[in-house]
């Protein structure tokens, strides 16, 4: 049990070795970026031309795998079609992540540490998540689960990290997408929580929520503020408008213990009715010296971790996909996999490297020797 520096223990909690992380419409207690227009102004020179095709169907340049199995010209994306029911399955939660990724195991080699499925939904799905990550691994010690490996069920030997699910192409720009790729690190009980897989009511402030800046109303009453603005969320801040916190970061491997700061949690909170404002019992102090004696140290070390990953994304349909969707889905891609900032249509929300501050990639682009 954490021995934190405050008046009181708080209660023990549970740690899951392994468990499938969804981030439901509670995802949506800051203001929800990844419901917002793509508004993303594709420079004049990438559109497609006039003599292009424009019959509302995929684009004919792509390499076909298989029939319904497609790899798109640009080589950021694959496309699989599927049936009506498969697809819809996807809709209600209950869509077969180990199917798709064992059919890209047919003509991928192992070499991808994720596999991100879109849906192509214009709006949210009532009563789904806003994206789903289902890990196929964990290769890490020290933040809070056992070592294990289930890769082979994915169709993986050992490469695969996790997969991962949003229903919307427009999540990767907006977000939850940096949000997903975190759940492969944190939260897994390297921090106690009340918001499981999330940073819930602590001082973390990051993509899985919490908050930077705590001000005491009295009586056991407190205000969580992020970026100097009163409100946060307890599992999510924003889509793809913050960067990686602290203790995110440290969860990656791309900072040391030594650059680990102490993290406040609030013990027994309780939400009132006004944003951003609850109750708690105490608020408990986590110091890098506690979080390294409970958890033990992260094995690979900062010096030694990955800090290049690569993806596969798959987009699934019933019906193709519009030439429109798929232009915008490449330039988003890019975008995203930029080891620099995003083009300026993207306004203030952070890339993988951004959000990173420069210390890690995601790459996209399918090699020829990746292919079958």
């Amino acid at each position: 049990m954490y021995s934190p520096k405050s008046l009181r223990i708080p209660a023990l909690f549970l740690i899951f070795s392994f468990f499938i992380v969804s981030c439901s419409k509670d995802y949506s207690e800051m203001e929800d970026l990844s419901n917002a227009p793509d508004d993303s102004e594709i420079p004049e020179q990438d559109a497609p031309g006039d003599d292009d095709a424009n019959d509302g169907t995929s684009n004919e340049e792509t390499l076909e795998l298989e029939q319904g199995f497609t790899l798109d010209e640009g080589k950021r994306f694959a496309h699989l079609e599927l049936s009506d029911t498969a697809y819809n399955q996807f809709l209600t939660g209950n869509g077969d992540m180990r199917g798709v990724s064992n059919k890209v195991y047919e003509h991928f080699t192992d070499d991808f540490d994720f596999i991100i499925i879109l849906s192509v939904e214009s709006s949210q799905p009532e009563n789904l998540y806003y994206g789903l990550t289902t890990p196929a691994k964990n290769d890490i010690e020290g933040l809070g689960r056992s070592l294990w490996d289930n890769t082979d069920a994915f169709g993986s030997n050992g490469k695969l990290k996790t997969v991962i699910h949003m229903p919307r192409t427009e999540y990767i720009r907006n977000g939850p997408f940096l949000h997903e790729i975190l759940h492969y690190w944190s939260n897994h009980g390297l921090i106690p929580t009340t918001a499981g897989g999330h940073w819930g009511y602590s001082s973390v402030g990051g993509q899985l929520g919490g908050f930077d800046e705590l001000e005491s109303l009295g009586d056991d009453r407190y205000r969580g503020l992020v970026e100097g603005s009163a409100g946060f969320g307890t599992v999510a801040n924003g889509g793809n408008s913050v960067p990686y916190a602290n203790l995110e970061l440290y969860s990656m491997g791309l900072i040391g213990e030594d650059e680990l700061e102490t993290v406040t949690v609030a013990e027994n909170p309780q939400p009132t009715s006004e944003f951003g404002v609850f109750t708690a019992d105490a608020i408990n102090s986590y110091t890098a010296e506690d979080i390294v004696a409970e958890n033990g140290v992260r094995v690979p070390s900062y010096q030694n971790a990955q800090t290049e990953f690569d993806a596969l994304v798959v987009v699934i349909s019933k019906n193709g996909v519009s030439d429109e969707q798929l232009e915008t889905l490449n330039f988003n891609l890019e975008n995203f996999a930029r080891n620099a900032d995003p083009d300026a249509s993207w306004g203030s929300t952070y890339n993988f490297w951004k959000a990173t501050f420069g210390k890690a990639t995601i790459n996209f682009e399918v090699a020829s020797e990746q292919l079958k």
